[in-house]
């Protein structure tokens, strides 16, 4: 499985031929957008910064799109979307957080998460999770303490921040007493190398 990240919360994850997609850039967003042929979009907020479907269509061929909760199999990806908030932009939004079972790994994927008082049939969704997605910025978001506190809870292998800049990075690291890690371009992962993993910080460069 190879990881990349696109800035804000866009993140490309692929294995063999399968391409997800999760919470593209559109063009609308003062990020920059994002342009890749996915399978799946997931799409946790509805907002410009996390929904440019139309920036991982390609050709002819048309990318399923995940968009809110719900169970969802296609294929051969697991997905589960999952209840929670954020005010992101300012209100109070339904941030959809998503678990995804992918070549026997378990993703779980924040979205823009601005609570961690998450429903408790929510939290029960969430379990054994591999790779934990997120949000560390504030502003409608998780802040760093309260994300990092919240991420190590969930006892995850590897935890890779999202939607940060300099300063809540530096805060989430040290938080985690791993302000040593450095910016890595891409992260390829087997599942044979998550056994020896726990709660391990792993920092994307925008791509």
């Amino acid at each position: 499985m190879i990881i990349s990240y696109g800035g804000a919360q866009s993140f490309k994850v692929q294995f063999g031929d399968t391409v997800l997609a999760f919470d593209p850039v559109s063009k609308k967003s003062k990020f920059k957008a994002n342009n890749f042929g996915a399978d799946i979009a997931l799409i946790s907020l509805n907002h410009p910064d996390m929904n440019g479907v139309d920036q991982v269509n390609r050709g002819e061929k048309e990318v399923f799109v995940i968009d809110g909760p719900g169970e969802y199999e296609t294929k051969e990806v697991f997905i589960k979307g999952l209840v929670s908030a954020s005010n992101y932009g300012g209100e109070g939004r339904i941030n959809t957080i998503y678990t995804v079972n992918f070549e026997n790994m378990n993703l779980c994927f924040l979205g823009a998460l601005g609570d961690v008082s998450i429903p408790s049939e929510t939290k029960a969704g969430i379990d054994g999770v591999d790779i934990l997605f997120v949000p560390i910025g504030g502003e409608g978001v998780l802040n760093a303490l309260d994300a990092y506190k919240f991420a190590v809870s969930l006892e995850p292998s590897i935890i890779i921040p999202m939607n940060y800049d300099e300063k809540s990075l530096k805060t989430f690291l040290k938080e985690g007493s791993e302000e040593e890690v450095k910016l890595i371009e891409k992260l390829t992962i087997k599942k044979k190398d998550l056994e020896e993993k726990k709660g391990e910080i792993v920092v994307l460069k925008v791509q």
